[in-house]
């Protein structure tokens, strides 16, 4: 795959042009593609995720010196979790470059995100490879920081449940409750439908592979509908 388009988009052209092709190489690839020498993105990952959290970190202790050690790990919590560097990801159109097997690119929703995550992080270990700190930390700057005053502002920091609770409480007196709709699929790969609910109204549903999952996907939606 040529990713001279990719590393365009992103303003890095690798020196070592092996270490792109890693960062997108997930390791179900190499069970139908083996290739002596080639490597999963695992470890660039592993690299990555340490780069992220110190830069991320770095960045909130200077912006917000007032803040608390409680709040700016819950601000970096909500910069770097799975949700916001998947989106930062797919923004990217790293969908397009993933190296996966035919079973994994058939993948959608949560599956996709946890993927595109991980190749974020890795892709982040290869800049740091590549470059150094300096590079790793333009990069993070360029796809994250930018959220940082939203986060903060729409208290994205708080799990959906406890922010729409919140808002429910605030704007309308009323606590929330959540009732299971419907359960489908085998019992390892089981999924749930919560509805939201304000009084007797349902706000929204959501779906997860637990109910607590599918709780947080309603409150999220609910959060949406409500304009919250």
């Amino acid at each position: 795959m040529d990713f001279g388009s990719f590393e365009q988009r992103i303003g890095h052209v690798f020196r070592t042009s092996s270490l792109i092709e890693q960062a997108f190489t997930h390791r179900s690839y190499l069970n139908e593609n083996r290739t002596p020498g080639r490597e999963h993105n695992e470890r660039l990952e592993f690299l990555g995720d340490a780069v992220l959290e110190l830069v991320v970190t770095d960045f909130l202790y200077a912006k917000y010196p007032e803040k608390s050690e409680g709040d700016l790990t819950a601000y970096r919590a909500a910069l770097v979790n799975t949700q916001s560097i998947s989106d930062a990801a797919t923004k990217l159109g790293m969908n397009d470059f993933l190296l996966l097997s035919r079973g994994e690119s058939k993948d959608t929703g949560r599956a996709r995100q946890i993927i595109l995550a991980n190749a974020f992080e890795a892709l982040i270990g290869a800049v740091y490879l590549d470059a150094g700190y300096g590079a790793a930390q333009q990069f993070i700057a360029a796809q994250l920081f930018h959220k940082t005053d939203e986060v903060v502002a729409k208290r994205l920091w708080q799990d959906a449940k406890s922010r729409f609770q919140e808002m429910a409480q605030e704007k309308e007196n009323v606590t929330p409750t959540y009732q299971l709709q419907s359960q489908s699929g085998p019992d390892h790969d089981r999924v749930f439908v919560v509805g939201a609910y304000i009084g007797r109204e349902k706000v929204a549903a959501g779906e997860g592979r637990s109910k607590q999952e599918a709780e947080q996907a309603a409150a999220e939606k609910a959060l949406a509908a409500r304009g919250w």
